[in-house]
């Protein structure tokens, strides 16, 4: 290693020392011998000065490259060292946790924070859904456009108290093949999920009519935004006894797709019960369902802003009915009021 970089280093920095000296004609007199050896040791003092630079760099370059090395090797194992740790059974991770209480106090910091986010992300999530299913936004923006352009959509075929007026039987008669109920304040109170007293005979009713082929379809219960793990869905067909259409998109915006499956049958063919003009009879219209709207029965446990919302659906519905406004034509049912067993009222 030494050789190789004195080889380099003199060739690179020294010239080999002349055999003859050429002496300048000018000068009077030739240089002794003194000068000569003089000259002689002061190449060589100047050889031995780059020898020993170039020695000691080569050698601080090996042991960099040692030390490289070693840094490499930790880089390497550490990783590997780092996954046999990892994979230690949980009783040797206890055993190191005792003897080092400063582990333990890592772990425990560590599960603080993962629970802290746990938490922020279930807190999150609660607060939006109780501001998304007091706020409909997908509705703000479809009742302005329903109110500029498309009123129509907002009149119900059928007018009813509640569902205990609707004739099921004649409804089937006329050639449609099922329900699809709202959920609050149409079948169960506001944010229950107990059906509402009154509805219980007339529930039986239409599922002697129509069998299985009843549904709820809902901006709470089933909606994937609030209920992505369909726990509430769950929970609501277990305490009415009505299955719960899982769906993607709020009412009044998107398709009968979901609806459809379901029933395997044309929406027109199907009947769309709720209280709510600006999402349930929108939606229905839109969409080619027998549309039938219900009052609500308790407002004690509706927020403020949906009390409000819903005097203002009201008035614009009673001033358009009262102006002659028509709602959307059904093929199977050209007149509601046959539908009814005592006359629609609002």
């Amino acid at each position: 290693m030494q050789s190789s970089s004195f080889t380099l280093g003199f060739s690179c920095c020294c010239h080999p020392f002349p055999k003859r000296l050429h002496f300048d004609p000018r000068l009077k007199r030739r240089p002794s011998g003194l000068a000569i050896a003089k000259t002689q040791t002061s190449f060589v003092e100047t050889c031995f000065l780059l020898l020993t630079t170039t020695s000691s760099r080569s050698e601080e370059r090996e042991h960099l490259g040692k030390s490289q090395n070693h840094t490499f090797l930790q880089n390497l194992y550490s990783p590997i060292e780092r996954n046999e740790s990892q994979a230690q059974s949980p009783e040797t991770q206890d055993r190191e946790r005792d003897q080092d209480p400063s582990l333990e106090r890592g772990a425990d910091r560590r599960a603080k924070k993962r629970n802290r986010g746990i938490f922020t992300s279930m807190w999150w999530a609660d607060v939006k859904a109780a501001i998304g299913q007091r706020i409909n936004f997908e509705a703000i923006v479809s009742s302005a456009s329903v109110v500029a352009r498309d009123r129509h959509l907002l009149l119900p075929h059928v007018c009813a108290p509640d569902i205990r007026y609707i004739d099921w039987a004649e409804l089937q008669r006329r050639g449609f093949k099922g329900v699809v109920f709202d959920k609050d304040n149409t079948l169960t109170a506001p944010y229950s999920l107990k059906l509402w007293g009154p509805n219980a005979s007339s529930i039986e009713q239409c599922k002697s009519v129509f069998g299985q082929n009843i549904a709820v379809f809902s901006n709470s219960a089933g909606l994937l935004e609030y209920d992505h793990d369909g726990s509430k869905a769950k929970a609501l067909e277990w305490a009415i006894g009505i299955k719960v259409i899982r769906h993607r998109v709020k009412k009044p915006a998107g398709t009968a797709e979901e609806i459809e499956n379901h029933f395997g049958c044309d929406s027109s063919s199907l009947i769309m019960v709720g209280d709510r003009p600006f999402t349930d009879i929108v939606y229905g219209n839109r969409n080619g369902f027998l549309t039938i709207l219900t009052k609500p029965f308790s407002l004690a446990e509706e927020p403020y802003i949906v009390r409000q919302v819903r005097k203002l659906e009201n008035t614009l519905v009673k001033h358009w009915l009262s102006g002659g406004l028509k709602p959307t034509s059904h093929r199977l049912l050209p007149d509601g009021s046959c539908c009814v067993k005592e006359p629609p009222s609002l």
